[in-house]
């Protein structure tokens, strides 16, 4: 491959040429960092971007590459990580321009896990406000945009993951989700994310549905990211216990669906309507995987609106609380729409609260009844295509701010692995994605059938170029 693309390759090809001498750390984090250079006036999906500090960690990996001594198997992959995940020394925006920028003491744990194995870390990604918009608008970092068509959101909150991941930054890119951050904008750029089951991946702070994940082009690269990031971490209180789980493992045929009782959910239940596209490349998806063997059967929808706005409701009390600890001066910088936002739950009353509150564990249980009878569960990511870039979220609407996430929070919430996959394509050429969800624990039979799904899915669109941006 030219130098110049050596940005395109996936983890198992450069930890190979590493192996074999025929590839450089060193070269390669340079094309990432040359390919970055080429769209981020138009992306603006990092923050921290430090090539200096890039390459001098790549030249430590080609060292210890001609010693025979890689630190694990991610040695010399370049990995951009979102910048609400704490590395030390850097500060914790959380997207927002009202926190104080303190520096991290601490890695936390997915950064911990990725610098013992050697990645090279070459920037963090951007996110918005606290992570609680699905597109990239921030009150501190620059409007993150979708590679794709500049004019659409990348998705979020993990929204300059994804457009980095789309773009070509390398392989790895590591983000976080409480309802969707991390599938919709795998879904709105057409790459692949795994949110693992609760307590897989070890983060710091935990909380209730939150979950980190890889951020890729493909199945292979999140799958051998997994086998680094799924190491436990003691300061998750929701870690899962030690398991030897083969990661490498993930590479199935299509033959592997045969048999398999696969739930087909095209209504939410609540929120937004599925747009006609969405749904008829998720039906297509579908047939593909009936057309392999899987057993497809219709489902009805298990979620109501009543779950979704008590999640809501709860938000808004949290973000309130946040917020009135905030000095006045920070509270005038929060994105307005974030503070409209929160100050609706300023009437809440008690019960109120504890109502919304009591919707999570409903959804939860909800899930798990829905899913039970099934070996795999698959739905549109999104119901909708990417809204426009400057929009906060698709309603534009700060009292309806969640109605695209009735598809993904439903996992956040039952604990259940669930990935994002492109199946196809709007007519303007905008990525569609297949949602993929398994029992609890069950995270590498999701990746192994979405990697059956990945070889049986058609043909992809070339991915966006700069010039054609």
């Amino acid at each position: 491959m030219k130098s110049g693309k050596l940005y395109a390759l996936g983890v198992a090809e450069l930890v190979r040429g590493y192996a074999q001498g025929v590839l450089s750390p060193v070269e390669v984090m340079q094309s990432v960092l040359d390919r970055a250079e080429s769209w981020e006036d138009k992306l603006q999906a990092t923050w921290l971007l430090r090539p200096d500090f890039a390459l001098e960690q790549a030249q430590a990996s080609e060292a210890r590459w001609r010693r025979g001594a890689p630190l694990g198997p991610l040695d010399g992959v370049p990995v951009s990580i979102k910048e609400n995940i704490a590395t030390r020394g850097d500060p914790l925006p959380a997207g927002t321009a009202a926190v104080d920028l303190v520096p991290a003491a601490a890695d936390a744990p997915p950064a911990a896990r990725l610098k013992e194995t050697g990645a090279v870390f070459f920037a963090k990604t951007t996110m918005p406000d606290y992570g609680m918009l699905s597109s990239g608008l921030s009150s501190f970092h620059r409007l993150a945009r979708n590679p794709w068509d500049l004019s659409r959101t990348p998705g979020g909150s993990s929204a300059g993951a994804g457009a980095a991941a789309a773009a070509g930054y390398g392989p790895l890119h590591l983000g976080t989700d409480i309802g969707g951050s991390l599938r919709l904008p795998a879904s709105w750029c057409g790459i692949f994310t795994l949110k693992p089951s609760l307590g897989r991946i070890p983060i710091d702070p935990p909380y209730m549905g939150r979950a980190a994940g890889p951020m890729t082009r493909t199945v292979s690269d999140a799958a051998l990211a997994m086998q680094v990031l799924a190491r436990p971490d003691a300061r998750d209180s929701m870690n899962l216990p030690p398991q030897d789980i083969a990661w490498q493992d993930f590479d199935v045929e299509p033959g592997h669906l045969r048999g398999l009782r696969i739930g087909l959910l095209l209504d939410a239940g609540c929120g937004l309507a599925v747009e006609p596209e969405v749904r008829e490349a998720v039906e297509q998806a579908a047939r593909r995987m009936e057309e392999a063997g899987a057993i497809i059967e219709p489902m009805q929808p298990f979620m109501s609106q009543a779950m979704l706005d008590g999640m809501d409701h709860l938000w808004r009390m949290r973000s309130l609380v946040d917020m009135k600890a905030l000095r006045s001066d920070q509270r005038a910088k929060v994105l307005p729409y974030i503070r409209q936002w929160a100050e609706s739950a300023a009437e809440f009353s008690g019960e109120h609260v504890f109502r919304a509150f009591s919707q999570f564990h409903i959804t939860r249980v909800a899930t798990v009844q829905a899913c039970a009878r099934f070996d795999y569960v698959i739905s549109p990511t999104a119901p909708n295509l990417p809204a426009a870039a400057e929009l906060p979220s698709p309603t534009n609407d700060p009292l309806r701010p969640l109605e695209h996430i009735g598809f993904t929070v439903p996992y956040n919430m039952s604990e259940q692995p669930a990935a994002s996959i492109n199946c196809g394509y709007s007519s303007t050429g905008l990525p569609i994605g297949l949602q993929i969800a398994g029992q609890r624990f069950d995270d590498l039979g999701v990746l192994r059938v979405a990697r059956a799904f990945e070889q049986i899915r058609g043909a992809q669109h070339p991915w966006p170029e700069p010039e054609d941006a």
